[in-house]
């Protein structure tokens, strides 16, 4: 069995969320190997970016920090929005050090969106090719190329280790690119067939945000 820890903040986008979730219970259910997803978060009450709140599973600040994250194989970040708080607590120190943990193990890390700035901040993207939510403007992008990251415009962007995507609309591809890690690429398309989500064409793979 693998073992993922999913990393929430408030103001978490539910989407985001919910592809790790189904695309790793739909594992469980049907995959060659079971996947265990372990959600946590910094307060007992997360509300996110629309409304919809939850409990989730384990508290950071209730464990024992090396000892606990040293049981997972992987740690996946699902991204949210600006005004519902999300930075609040995904750019808080305790966030970061979870993110500098799994990276000096050499785990995978998943991120969607704009969680992509967390790795940045956390100051494990330097030289390292990633994305994050663009338009015009920039900001996020800049945020992303001043930690040190080579921003590339592209829908999902694998270097190393690192998993980075551009919007909501990743998030399953995000979610199948770490189950494809965890297991194999049999298992991942099987899955895919299965939940009935269709693989992209190349285009989409290519096509810039802006």
């Amino acid at each position: 069995m693998k073992r993922i820890l999913m990393l929430v903040a408030n103001g978490v986008e539910p989407l985001e969320m919910a592809a790790f979730t189904d695309v790793m219970g739909w594992a469980t259910l049907i995959g060659k190997e079971k996947i265990e997803l372990v959600d946590m978060g910094l307060t007992p009450k997360i509300k996110t970016t629309f409304g919809l709140q939850f409990t989730p599973n384990t508290l950071l600040n209730n464990v024992i920090f090396d000892g606990f994250l040293d049981g997972f194989d992987a740690l996946a970040i699902p991204g949210g929005f600006e005004p519902s708080g999300f930075y609040d607590e995904a750019l808080s120190k305790p966030f970061l050090d979870v993110i500098r943990h799994f990276s000096k193990q050499d785990k995978v890390i998943a991120s969607v969106c704009v969680s992509s700035i967390c790795l940045g901040e956390a100051g494990v993207l330097k030289d390292k090719n990633a994305t994050t939510y663009h338009q015009i403007g920039g900001k996020r992008k800049q945020q992303l190329e001043d930690s040190g990251a080579n921003f590339v415009d592209q829908p999902v962007v694998i270097d190393g280790n690192f998993i980075t995507s551009t919007g909501p609309g990743t998030a399953l591809e995000v979610a199948f690119q770490l189950l494809e890690r965890l297991t194999d690429k049999e298992n991942t398309d099987n899955l895919r067939l299965r939940m009935r989500v269709p693989t992209p064409s190349q285009e989409w793979y290519t096509g810039a945000q802006v």
